[in-house]
C-alpha cells in the first residue's frame, strides 16, 4: 500500500498540478474595450443574440490599433476584436508628447479634430477618441468629435486623423528639401 502513495504521486519529487510555475508572456499591447453590443437576429423561431466587441490595442509608445469581433459570448467576442487590432496596427507621428500639426478626419457620418497642446495639458477627448490617443502614446491633445457619436466609425475617424498626421522629417523628405527649409 506504501508503495502505491509513492508511485501515485502523492510523496513524489514532482511537482502538482497546481504548483507549476508557467512562463507568461509579456503582453506587447494593453488592450482597451470601447463598446460591447448585443446584437440581435431574427430567425424563424425567434430571435438570435450575439455580442459584438470594439476594442483598441496599443502600446504607449506610437503604435495603435482597433478590431471588432463578433461570437454568442462577450469574451470570445473581445478575444476575436483583439486579434483583429493586432493585425490593423499602425504607427503614429509624434512631436514629443503631442501630434505634429492640426488634423480634421471624417469616416462616415463622424467627424474627428485633434489639435496638439502644450506638454502638461492631457488628453482633452470624449470616450473612443480617448482610447485611441492614450493607447497611441499621446499625451498632450485638445479634440472634439463632431457628427455621429456611433463608437466604430469615431474610432476609425481618428486612426484616419492619425495616419494623416506627418512629421517634419517627413514633410521636408517628400519636398526634397530639408527640415530648416521647411521651417522657413
Amino acid at each position: 500500500m506504501l508503495e502505491n502513495n509513492t508511485r501515485d504521486g502523492a510523496n513524489s519529487k514532482r511537482p502538482s498540478k497546481g504548483s507549476r510555475t508557467r512562463k507568461k508572456e509579456e503582453k506587447l499591447y494593453e488592450e482597451k474595450v470601447v463598446n460591447i453590443g448585443r446584437v440581435t437576429k431574427v430567425v424563424k423561431g425567434g430571435r438570435r443574440f450575439s455580442f459584438s466587441a470594439l476594442v483598441v490595442v496599443g502600446d504607449r509608445k506610437g503604435k495603435v490599433g482597433f478590431g471588432t469581433g463578433k461570437a454568442s459570448e462577450v469574451p470570445d467576442a473581445i478575444k476575436k476584436a483583439i486579434e483583429d487590432a493586432k493585425k490593423n496596427i499602425i504607427t503614429v507621428p509624434m512631436n514629443g508628447t503631442t501630434i505634429p500639426h492640426t488634423i480634421t478626419a471624417r469616416y462616415g457620418a463622424a467627424k474627428v479634430f485633434l489639435r496638439p497642446a502644450v506638454e502638461g495639458t492631457g488628453v482633452i477627448a470624449g470616450g473612443p477618441v480617448r482610447a485611441v490617443l492614450e493607447l497611441a502614446g499621446v499625451e498632450d491633445v485638445l479634440s472634439k468629435s463632431l457628427g455621429s457619436n456611433s463608437p466604430i466609425n469615431i474610432v476609425r475617424a481618428t486612426v484616419e486623423a492619425l495616419k494623416q498626421s506627418r512629421n517634419i522629417e517627413e514633410v521636408a523628405a517628400t519636398r526634397g528639401l530639408t527640415v530648416e527649409e521647411v521651417l522657413k
